[in-house]
C-alpha cells in the first residue's frame, strides 16, 4: 500500500503505477483505498477527475518513504554480504555520468563481493549486446522499435544551448545530435519541423561529451535529457521559440542467462533506485495524482 502511494505521487498516474508495480489499475485504487481506511484520515483531495494529496496525505507519503527506506536497506544488509560475483552493465555515457554514479556508489557499499564492469555504448546496440549475453544488464532509451523491457523511470527531454551562445538565433539552427536512429536525434527534428524552423547538422557524436564541447563553443543547440543540463549550460523553451518535448522511457533489460545472485541484485537495486532519484525532483512538485483526461476509478475513498 505504501509503495503504491509513493509510486501514485511519483508518477502522477493511478494507471502508470499500476504497469511499473504490474497490478492492475482497480488493485491500485483499492490499496490506496484500503491505506485511507487504515489510516482513519482523508488522503485524497479531488478537483474534477484531478486528485491529490490533503496535508494528512503529505504526512503519510513522508512517513511511507522512510518506511520503504528502511525495509529495502534491510533486505540488501541481510543477503548482501553472502552475494558475490561480477556483472556487466551497459548503459549510455549520459546515464552513466549524470544518472547512476550515486546509485552505484550505494550499490558498492551493500554489496561489497559484486564486481560491476560498466560498458558504455548507444541503446540500440546494447540491446543486442544483452539480448547475446554478452552484457548482464543494461540500462537504456526506449527506442521505437524495442520490445520487452522494464520502464524505470522516465527523463525530460530539453533543448540546451551554451550560457552565453546565441547559436539558438542563428537561421538555420545549428544542431548536435547523435546519431540517425536515435529517439533523443528524431525529436528534436520533428519538433522543429512541426514548428516550421528551418535547421541544419552542426555536429554528430555518439557521445554526450562531444554534444556537450559543440554547446559549450556556441556551435549548436542540442537535445539531452534534463540530468545533462551542466553549469556552463542553459535550457531553451518556448519563450525562445522551441517547441515542448517529450518525455522519454529508460527501460532496463537483463540478460535470459544471468541468472547469478550477483546480477539479480544489481538488476533489482537499479529497479528501485531508479525510481527514487527521479522521486527527489518530483517531490518539489509532484502534481497532480492523474494525467488530463484520466479518470480515477470509483471507489475511491474522498
Amino acid at each position: 500500500m505504501l509503495r503504491s502511494l509513493v509510486m501514485a505521487v511519483e508518477t502522477g498516474s493511478i494507471t502508470e503505477t499500476a504497469r511499473r508495480l504490474g497490478r492492475t489499475q482497480p488493485a491500485i485504487s483499492l490499496q490506496l483505498q484500503k491505506l485511507e481506511e487504515l489510516s482513519g484520515k482523508v488522503l485524497f483531495s479531488h478537483e474534477g477527475r484531478r486528485m491529490g494529496l490533503t496535508s494528512d496525505g503529505d504526512t503519510v507519503l513522508t512517513y511511507a518513504r522512510s518506511i520503504l527506506r528502511l525495509h529495502d536497506e534491510l533486505l540488501s544488509r541481510l543477503c548482501s554480504t553472502e552475494i558475490e560475483g561480477n556483472v556487466v552493465l551497459g548503459t549510455p555515457d549520459l546515464y552513466a555520468a549524470y544518472v547512476l554514479p550515486g546509485i552505484l556508489g550505494v550499490f558498492k557499499t551493500a554489496f561489497p563481493g559484486i564486481k560491476v564492469e560498466l560498458r558504455c555504448s548507444l541503446s540500440t546496440p546494447l540491446v543486442a549486446l544483452v539480448q547475446r549475453g554478452d552484457v548482464d544488464i543494461a540500462l537504456v532509451t526506449r527506442m521505437n522499435d524495442f520490445v520487452g523491457g522494464q520502464v524505470v523511470c522516465q527523463e525530460q527531454l530539453v533543448w540546451m544551448v551554451g550560457e552565453k551562445s546565441r547559436a539558438h538565433l542563428e537561421e538555420p539552427i545549428p544542431l548536435a545530435l547523435l546519431p540517425p536512429g536515435n529517439i533523443y536525434r528524431d525529436h528534436a527534428i520533428e519538433h522543429l519541423e512541426r514548428s516550421g524552423k528551418r535547421w541544419r547538422i552542426a555536429c554528430v557524436s555518439e557521445s554526450v561529451g562531444g554534444l556537450q564541447a559543440a554547446v559549450f563553443a556556441g556551435m549548436a543547440v542540442t537535445v539531452l535529457g534534463r540530468s545533462a543540463l551542466v553549469p556552463g549550460m542553459r535550457e531553451l523553451g518556448p519563450a525562445e521559440g522551441f517547441p515542448a518535448l517529450p518525455k522519454v522511457d529508460l527501460l532496463l533489460y537483463k540478460a535470459s542467462g544471468s541468472i547469478s545472485a550477483a546480477a539479480t541484485a544489481l538488476h533489482a537495486y537499479l529497479s528501485e533506485y531508479l525510481d527514487r532519484r527521479w522521486t527527489s525532483a518530483a517531490e518539489q512538485n509532484p502534481g497532480p495524482l492523474a494525467e488530463p483526461g484520466e479518470l480515477i476509478p470509483i471507489g475511491l475513498a474522498t
